[in-house]
């Protein structure tokens, strides 16, 4: 099997849609021999901030440490990483190999596309012996394919409205899902939550016996991300690492390894690439723009998915942007550009390419947002990524 033709595989997995629950998974993983008892975790869970909150602690942890994350910005190995360094392809491939056979006749449905990458991860971190492994929730928590574990610590980041349609309309109903990762006797880290968020998670530490730490000040250390939301984001991780017996020292000099692409990533022009794709994610967008741009010219382009609040959005962006080109995101569930630019004003184009050439000749600052999948394609398009399978990007 080549790599390509392992990306094509697991593209078919993607037929069988996102469905929670974790029956199946317990399944899987039983035919894999539970990878996942030796094995020790950081679970983390939220809205926005989970994937900034998950470097920072691998970048922390060190060479033998695991990063499980999703979804892939361009390609599928950035999901699996050790010591900060992503998965072989040659190992993807073996891996798919391995669970081939084993995904047939399952007693209620065949596991989900992201059921077997979070298989895969586990056999992989096995192997590999990663300790420990900072584990990022897919969706939600309580039915998320990786609360199959129980970890030394769970780390919940903030929590805002994304994914109702799955979690709930309301934050507490939200913050349950969430809240579900929550193991008895595993001590909680929060960062700052609305009100309603934060009741059900301490319900929920007081229910299970759970020592909660409520992160309630930014850090004023120099962090490594740009923004002043990743002062919280920074905030927590620290909190965390500060639980499981690591000194000061040792939390700063490993801070300043962490990398995070496509979160308010700076490229020379300037271009910012930011994968803000969520009414709290554009608030915290604005905001650093603001910070870091004062009185400059910004050119926004635009791209969301239909299944996201793309109004709310764009209204929270608009403001910040001289200048707004809609362009379409590479998948399925885009938004239609001209739907985006009826609520923002926003002129419409074909892609990428027309937007960039449009947007730079309009503006000092240009800035691409709305959806990972538009940053993975921008990371492409301006050369910071090496060329991938065909299927790859869409591979979510």
């Amino acid at each position: 099997m080549t790599y390509a033709a392992a990306v094509d595989f697991l593209y078919g997995i993607r037929l069988h849609g996102q469905k929670l629950g974790l029956d199946t998974m317990r399944e899987l993983v039983r035919r894999l021999g539970d990878p996942h008892r030796n094995l020790r975790f950081i679970h983390i869970a939220g809205t926005n901030g989970k994937g900034s909150v998950a470097a920072m602690l691998a970048a922390v942890l060190g060479d033998r440490a695991g990063l499980y994350t999703s979804p892939h910005l361009v390609s599928f190995c950035e999901r699996f990483q050790i010591g900060g360094r992503p998965i072989a392809e040659s190992e993807v491939v073996r891996l798919v190999e391995h669970l081939r056979p084993l995904l047939a006749d399952f007693p209620e449905r065949a596991p989900t596309f992201f059921e077997v990458v979070t298989a895969m991860a586990l056999v992989y971190f096995r192997e590999q012996r990663a300790d420990p492994v900072v584990w990022e929730t897919g969706l939600g928590g309580r039915l998320d394919a990786t609360n199959i574990v129980t970890p030394l610590v769970a780390v919940i980041t903030p929590i805002s409205f994304d994914h109702q349609q799955y979690l709930g309309t309301t934050l507490a109903e939200i913050a349950g899902e969430k809240a579900g990762i929550i193991k008895p006797g595993v001590p909680v880290v929060t960062a700052p939550q609305p009100p309603a968020a934060l009741a059900v998670i301490r319900q929920a530490c007081a229910a299970r016996g759970c020592r909660l730490i409520e992160v309630r000040e930014p850090l004023d250390w120099e962090v490594p991300l740009v923004g002043a939301h990743q002062r919280w984001n920074c905030a927590t991780a620290v909190a965390a690492l500060r639980l499981l017996g690591w000194a000061d020292t040792a939390i700063r000099a490993g801070l300043k390894k962490t990398s995070w692409p496509g979160r308010f990533q700076v490229l020379p022009g300037p271009v910012v690439l930011d994968g803000a794709h969520n009414p709290a994610g554009a608030e915290v967008l604005a905001a650093t723009l603001r910070a870091q741009y004062p009185g400059r010219k910004i050119a926004l382009i635009l791209g969301v998915l239909r299944d996201k609040d793309y109004r709310a959005v764009c209204r929270i962006l608009a403001p910040v942007a001289d200048q707004i080109y809609c362009v379409p995101v590479r998948s399925e569930r885009t938004s239609a550009p001209e739907a985006l630019a009826a609520v923002c004003g926003g002129t419409v184009c074909r892609g990428l390419p027309e937007a960039y050439a449009r947007a730079r000749a309009a503006a000092e600052v240009v800035v691409v947002s709305g959806s990972l999948f538009l940053v993975g394609e921008a990371l492409q398009f301006f050369g910071v990524s090496q060329p991938v399978a065909p299927r790859e990007p869409g591979l979510q």
